[in-house]
């Protein structure tokens, strides 16, 4: 698969992006001018993104400095040529990721955004009352726990097949990028909620038959090409739960769930390898980056609700104040 063509590889990265992230439409068009400028320095100098090593990236880093451009933009070219390198190992373009050791040039490591538990319940509550029938509800309330009770990923999800979820399973087999195979426990309302769709789901397809249409074989069927509920459609579902639920729909996406899952086992004390293994991560040190949200939350609340805390006294005064 490394014979891609590098504007294939900006393409499809862009693609996930603004599924499975919902990337902005200027985000986007940032990535891809990043992202381009990058491959022509490449071309000019034979080289293309699956051949790159470390220090090539070094080099085109050293050469937008030499041009004079600001620490800023250097900042966000490097950013989008990490994410493209993370994005082609996951995919398994590559077999490494050339520029993830690179430090960049004095930026501040960005923390995932986070959902609260509370949050989260008001999603899965919007998510029983939205749709427009009975089973669109059971379809809904589906999709949202399972992605809460197991961090798949929105590729991972849509594309579940039905074979997979039969018989009221305790563990789900699911297949990672790269083909890898998981095993991850379902909780009990995930469970209940999978055994109700599955139930109305093949009523549907009882239906469907009659009318001589074929069966499909995924767990959320579509009529669209893919066969499956797409990543775009469920994007655009997510949001709505938002709205439904008063939950700021800026902060909810398909990875903020995926997001909430680990840090919120964290915070319960699960182990680090554990989660590892069910978000199907390579590394452990992609998966450290929840320790880091987990501390930047709890001094957040420390610094707003402790009575010796600054930020708490100053409050306190406003709300004397108002009153």
């Amino acid at each position: 698969m490394t014979d891609r063509t590098p504007s294939s590889w900006i393409s499809a990265f862009l693609e996930a992006q603004a599924a499975e992230l919902g990337a902005a439409n200027n985000t986007l068009l940032a990535y891809g001018r990043d992202l381009k400028d990058f491959d022509s320095w490449l071309a000019h100098r034979d080289m293309q993104f699956a051949t790159v090593a470390r220090h090539d990236v070094e080099a085109y880093l050293v050469n937008l400095d030499a041009q004079g451009l600001a620490k800023s933009t250097r900042a966000r070219r490097l950013s989008a040529i990490k994410q493209l390198y993370r994005f082609a190992f996951e995919e398994g373009l590559r077999s490494d990721n050339p520029a993830v050791q690179i430090a960049g040039p004095g930026q501040d490591k960005r923390l995932p955004k986070i959902l609260s538990v509370e949050e989260v319940d008001r999603l899965l509550a919007a998510a029983r009352v939205s749709g427009r029938a009975h089973h669109d509800r059971l379809r809904n309330t589906c999709l949202m726990e399972l992605l809460y009770a197991t961090g798949m990923r929105v590729t991972e999800l849509v594309g579940l097949p039905v074979s997979a979820t039969r018989g009221d399973p305790r563990l789900l087999l699911i297949l990672g990028k790269g083909g890898k195979e998981r095993m991850v426990p379902l909780s009990p309302p995930a469970r209940a909620a999978l055994a109700e769709w599955i139930a109305a789901r093949d009523e549907i397809e009882a239906a469907n038959a009659v009318k001589k249409l074929p069966p499909s074989k995924f767990l959320f069927p579509s009529r669209g090409a893919a066969g499956h509920l797409t990543r775009h459609r469920f994007y655009l579902l997510i949001k709505e739960f938002a709205v439904e639920g008063g939950v700021d729909p800026a902060k909810v996406t398909p990875h903020t769930l995926r997001h909430a899952f680990a840090t919120h086992l964290l915070a319960g004390g699960a182990d680090l390898r554990a989660i590892q293994t069910m978000l199907g991560h390579a590394d452990v040190a992609t998966t450290e980056i929840y320790t880091h949200v987990l501390h930047a939350r709890l001094q957040e609340l420390v610094l707003d609700h402790h009575p010796l805390s600054e930020t708490a006294r100053r409050k306190s005064a406003g709300n004397s104040t108002a009153s």
